[in-house]
Parts: structure tokens; sequence; C-alpha cells
């Protein structure tokens, strides 16, 4: 299944972080960029599925938190996306929990070019 991990974010939170507190998060998605290319389950940006059928993924208490759409805080905004080709939906929100640390990531299907996914 292909999947894109859309990544909001919202700029006064990292305004606010300290520096090596921002350089310790860059890494976790320098890691999962490296470790996915490896594994060959990166791939490139496609065409985006209704959002109806779109799950977020927060950070609470450290314990990642699924909700049924993109429902990102105003002040957010789409800062990176990933392309995926993994097994399952459980799998994709496996590999974009770690980045919900500090940022809402959305995970959506990606349509074929058939478009039936709609």
């Amino acid at each position: 299944m292909k999947y894109v991990v859309l990544i909001y974010s919202n700029p006064a939170t990292w305004a606010e972080m300290p520096a090596a507190e921002r350089d310790r998060a860059m890494g976790v998605h320098f890691k999962l960029i490296n470790e996915l290319t490896e594994s060959g389950e990166l791939l490139r940006v496609d065409g985006l599925t209704d959002p109806m059928a779109t799950k977020t993924i927060r950070a609470r208490g450290g314990v990642p938190v699924v909700t049924d759409g993109p429902f990102g805080e105003a002040k957010e905004f789409l800062a990176g996306v990933w392309a995926i080709d993994v097994e399952s939906l459980e799998r994709a929100i496996e590999i974009a929990s770690p980045v919900a640390e500090y940022d809402t990531v959305e995970v959506r299907a990606l349509m074929d070019l058939s478009g039936l996914e709609m």
C-alpha cells in the first residue's frame, strides 16, 4: 500500500525550542528518511485521496493518538511530505508516529492511476 505522510508544523513551537532539541528532533526525521531509503519504503509524491479517508496522529503524553480527518491547528502549515510504500495503514502509522512529537502528522492513502480509491 502506498501512503503519503504529511507533516504540519507550527513555527512558534520550533522558534521557542532550544537549538539542541531542534537538532535532536530533526535527527529523528533524517534517521527515518535514511532507514526508509535503505528499506525501499520511501517513494515520491503522488496525488492525494479525498480528505475523508485521512488519519491524523498527535502524540499526547508520549502516546500516539490516531483520529479521523485532517484537523491540524490553524497556526500549523504543511512543512514536509513523504511518500511511502508499506504493507498496511498500521505500518504507515508506525513510521509516522515518531515525527508527531512536535508536529501534527497526517497519513493518507495515495490514489492509483484509476482513481478508484476516492
